[in-house]
């Protein structure tokens, strides 16, 4: 059995993402994911950015804004990794580059993850589809099983707080 891939962005529904995986499937190996994406891969999802997604791609080259990507996903890593092992994991940090459910798939082959976990936002159907909706994405291609943890304000029943 491969190790658990756990999916860490830094927000609040990865971190609860690990303290869930962890007590569900500590001790084990674990490798802590942070994908950052490249300003080249960046696409106008919203009308309202058909406009301004190219100029973001210019302004992204003249700042440097990849290799800043590419630093923070490094430092979330680690600080998911430090989240994993307080979980109790035996747990590594990598980033990576690309579209970040390509890469958590690729990911997943290549450690043979068994399985991905990773925490959804509790986007609506109109928000994931202009946003998109990266563990939607890696549900549907990932070749090894996904550990979908709810967004944090969702309860084990699946209703949301609000509606009690």
């Amino acid at each position: 059995m491969g190790s658990v891939l756990l999916c860490f962005d830094g927000s609040d529904d990865a971190v609860a993402a690990i303290a869930r995986a962890g007590e569900m499937l500590a001790p084990r190996s674990a490798v802590v994911l942070t994908v950052a994406e490249p300003a080249a891969s960046w696409a106008p999802y919203d009308p309202a950015t058909v406009l301004s997604a190219p100029l973001s791609r210019l302004a992204s080259k003249a700042l440097d804004l990849d290799q800043i990507g590419r630093d923070l996903a490094r430092e979330r890593a680690k600080q998911g990794t430090d989240l994993a092992i307080a979980a109790g994991f035996q747990a590594e940090a990598q980033s990576d580059e690309g579209k970040p459910w390509q890469v958590i798939c690729r990911v997943a082959d290549t450690i043979d993850a068994s399985p991905i976990v990773i925490g959804a936002r509790g986007l609506g159907r109109v928000e994931s589809a202009l946003l998109g909706s990266v563990s939607s994405a890696v549900v549907h291609h990932a070749k090894h099983p996904v550990l979908l943890i709810p967004h944090a304000s969702h309860d084990n029943a699946g209703t949301t707080q609000a509606r009690r």
